[in-house]
């Protein structure tokens, strides 16, 4: 298992709310479809069965690119930011992981290093599986084979939004706007109007890192959403009021 550090310097970020962790995965609010934890109960409750419960502290280091991925991790509460680089000199981040995601899926099955690194933003809940007892799981079920390709699917669609919001947005207006609404659909919910909320876990610093931007322009870009009733923020939540405006920018 990756060895949990608390860096020696950490950055002062809104507090956020959350929900404990709860004993079971099938009695879990924070399920959602379509992710690892939602598989059946009778194959959920097989993979309790390789899996321990560890509590991480906000800006906690879980792994470092470039380790064996000896271990992967499912979020059961809490948010990590993924990132690539080197953090003495330029460090990108890749997304904002949350509840039901599965981190180190990908190099776990391949045998490899871990791509990215992965820390804390928030205190976090995660069930960590060792390579060969979750290689064991996969076996024994089909239904956790398929959700593994599907999940592995959707690191590469986060990937190619990535790599779209920075290449095909010409404005940062552009960018920013795809940015909240990659945050909304990644760990947000939709409202009954159509909103969407998603709590505010990245700096304006690291916001304009995501959008090859300035921390000046994040901040004055948001201004002008919020006067325009696009967004608006509170208590530490974003809510995108008029996502149909953002998506009219890209």
């Amino acid at each position: 298992m990756a060895e949990v550090q608390i860096p020696v310097q950490s950055q002062a970020r809104p507090k956020t709310s959350m929900r404990p962790a709860p004993v079971g995965c099938a009695a879990c609010s924070n399920r959602r479809p379509g992710w690892f934890c939602s598989l059946g109960s009778a194959v959920l409750a097989d993979l309790e069965l390789a899996t321990s419960t560890i509590s991480l502290p906000a800006q906690a280091s879980l792994f470092t690119q470039g380790e064996e991925a000896r271990c992967l991790y499912l979020i059961c509460g809490g948010y990590l930011k993924l990132t690539t680089g080197r953090p003495d000199e330029r460090e990108m981040i890749v997304r904002v992981a949350g509840p039901g995601s599965m981190l180190g899926l990908y190099a776990v099955l391949s045998h490899g290093v871990y791509e990215v690194s992965a820390e804390s933003l928030t205190a976090a809940q995660l069930r960590p599986v060792e390579r060969e007892r979750f290689l064991n799981f996969l076996r024994s079920h089909k239904e956790a084979q398929l959700r593994a390709v599907q999940c592995i699917c959707q690191e590469y669609r986060f990937a190619l939004q990535d790599a779209c919001r920075i290449a095909l947005a010409e404005t940062v207006a552009a960018r920013l706007g795809r940015l909240l609404l990659e945050l909304a659909h990644q760990i947000g919910e939709e409202m009954e109007d159509g909103a969407f909320r998603f709590p505010l876990l990245l700096t304006h610093e690291e916001m304009a890192s995501m959008t090859c931007t300035t921390r000046e322009t994040v901040t004055r870009t948001l201004g002008q959403f919020r006067k325009d009733g696009w967004i608006s923020i509170e208590d530490a939540l974003v809510t995108i009021h008029q996502p149909e405006r953002l998506q009219s920018l890209l």
